[in-house]
């Protein structure tokens, strides 16, 4: 089984994103590409840059705190959306509605230190856009936010080796 949805990746460190933000750009760059995903469908929302959502969502030198950016999203976004930390369950689910979620990797605030995978990302926001059922082990599709001189890419991230620092936020609209 496979989902995957089409969504149109950014990278956090391209020319228009402030060269001091880059760095702790993730979390901005996966609401701005999810918010851009959904505009099609839901023409209420208005896209701000990535600068712009960094400053909105409350980005730090250290990244994106998961509440801030639920509490922050839920101010720009309105009534009309449900957005909250979610199960890997609801997550799937999500997808299979057609709804990309926002996906975190935190080590450090989870205090996986000594686990015995080590998580693709020991801190990173990315738009979790589908997953594949490969062996009876699950993938899970991202969009990784690019790198220096280097575009979005899609990849796909074993669950089993990242489960322990994986957390996720679903933006759900409430009126189709």
């Amino acid at each position: 089984m496979r989902v995957l949805l089409n969504v149109d990746g950014a990278s956090q460190y391209a020319e228009k994103v402030k060269s001091a933000y880059r760095n702790s750009a993730c979390g901005p760059t996966t609401a701005y590409v999810i918010l851009n995903y959904l505009r099609r469908s839901h023409n209420t929302i208005a896209i701000q840059d990535i600068n712009e959502l960094y400053k909105r969502l409350g980005g730090t030198k250290i990244g994106l705190f998961t509440w801030r950016f639920i509490k922050n999203l839920r101010k720009e976004l309105g009534p009309n959306f449900h957005i909250a930390r979610c199960s890997l369950t609801e997550a799937l689910d999500q997808l299979q509605k057609g709804y990309p979620v926002a996906m975190k990797f935190d080590q450090y605030f989870t205090f996986q230190w000594f686990a015995k995978n080590k998580p693709l990302y020991k801190y990173h926001w990315v738009p979790l856009i589908g997953y594949e059922l490969k062996n009876e082990e699950l993938y899970l599709i991202i969009h990784d936010n690019g790198g220096r001189k280097r575009d979005s890419r899609i990849c796909s991230v074993k669950y089993e080796d990242n489960k322990h620092v994986l957390r996720f936020v679903k933006i759900e609209p409430l009126h189709t």
